[in-house]
């Protein structure tokens, strides 16, 4: 009988890899499984490898764990360069392959479930599986529905929306929104409105996610972020996965309309297994009781 480790928040050491001339930063826990897959953690916006300790300790007695921060988030370098799926899922395919060396499972929330599933359908040689929880990511939409969606505006509202783009480009602008969405009620804020279990957001969970947003460079992370044209559609990259998919969804998620995207997954990836939790946007951190056994026994399924 397997012997599970109950999560913990405590901090886990951690190392750095040097890619492309940048430290990236990341942890690694449990030992090599012959038989089993490793795993690679993947945060989202404004997280880092911090919130994935509780399905780290979860996870580790049963596999080699390893979680990464992204090129411009937690303690990895943040330099001045256009941030893209793209550039995320280089960096991924590179740590596969030069640090973990073979096929590995890929779990990603948010923006990090958008770059999993970027290597994982363009990079099919490195991952073994791929785990979205509410995965961030635009789907393609016909272009009636976007008429129908979008009527066109008036006159007085294309000038004021060129206004209110013209000001955001502003570097002043930039630096003082930056300024606004770091403090830590703002973060607490934040976290209150896409948490169901507010007991989940810890004042240690705030000051992770707010550390980062003070070192160099990260003002230019976050403009790039919200700047660089959005990258390849879901559905088109779904087309072209072979690999085994589990979808994870916190549904109470206010960002995401959990049921409407499961449909279009379910639409390009039929063959997808899916969960539903009674979690938010993080259901990895705010569930992790949940979601590490469901974690654990899906990845067990697909290598019998």
């Amino acid at each position: 009988m397997q012997t599970t480790i109950a999560p913990s928040t405590t901090p886990i050491p951690g190392q750095y890899w040097q890619w492309r001339g940048h430290n990236v930063y990341y942890v690694q826990a449990g030992e090599k499984q012959p038989q089993r897959p490793p795993l690679l953690l993947v945060h989202g916006f404004g997280a880092s490898t911090d919130h994935w300790r509780k399905n780290i300790t979860g996870l580790c007695a049963d596999f080699q764990v390893f979680a990464i921060d992204l090129l411009g988030f937690g303690r990895s370098a943040k330099p001045k360069l256009q941030y893209s799926g793209e550039l995320w899922r280089d960096q991924l395919r590179d740590f596969i392959s030069e640090v973990i060396g073979e096929k590995t499972v890929l779990a990603g929330n948010s923006l990090g479930g958008y770059a999993c599933l970027c290597v994982a359908s363009q990079c099919p040689d490195s991952v073994a599986g791929v785990v979205l929880l509410n995965s961030a990511g635009p789907f393609s939409e016909p272009e009636a529905i976007q008429t129908q969606i979008q009527p066109p505006k008036n006159p007085l509202q294309q000038l004021i929306g060129k206004t209110v783009k013209w000001t955001f480009k502003r570097r002043l602008s930039q630096a003082l929104l930056f300024q606004y969405v770091r403090q830590r009620w703002v973060i607490r804020r934040t976290l209150e409105k896409v948490y169901l279990d507010k007991t989940a957001i810890t004042d240690q969970l705030v000051e992770e996610i707010q550390r980062p947003a003070y070192d160099q460079g990260a003002l230019d992370v976050f403009v790039s972020v919200f700047s660089t044209p959005q990258g390849e559609k879901v559905d088109v990259l779904l087309k072209q996965l072979t690999c085994p998919l589990l979808l994870l969804w916190g549904e109470a998620d206010p960002w995401m309309k959990a049921r409407e995207r499961s449909q279009k997954f379910h639409q390009y990836y039929p063959q997808l297994t899916e969960y539903f939790l009674t979690a938010g946007h993080c259901p990895h951190d705010e569930v992790p009781e949940q979601v590490n056994p469901i974690f654990r026994d899906w990845v067990l399924s697909i290598i019998q």
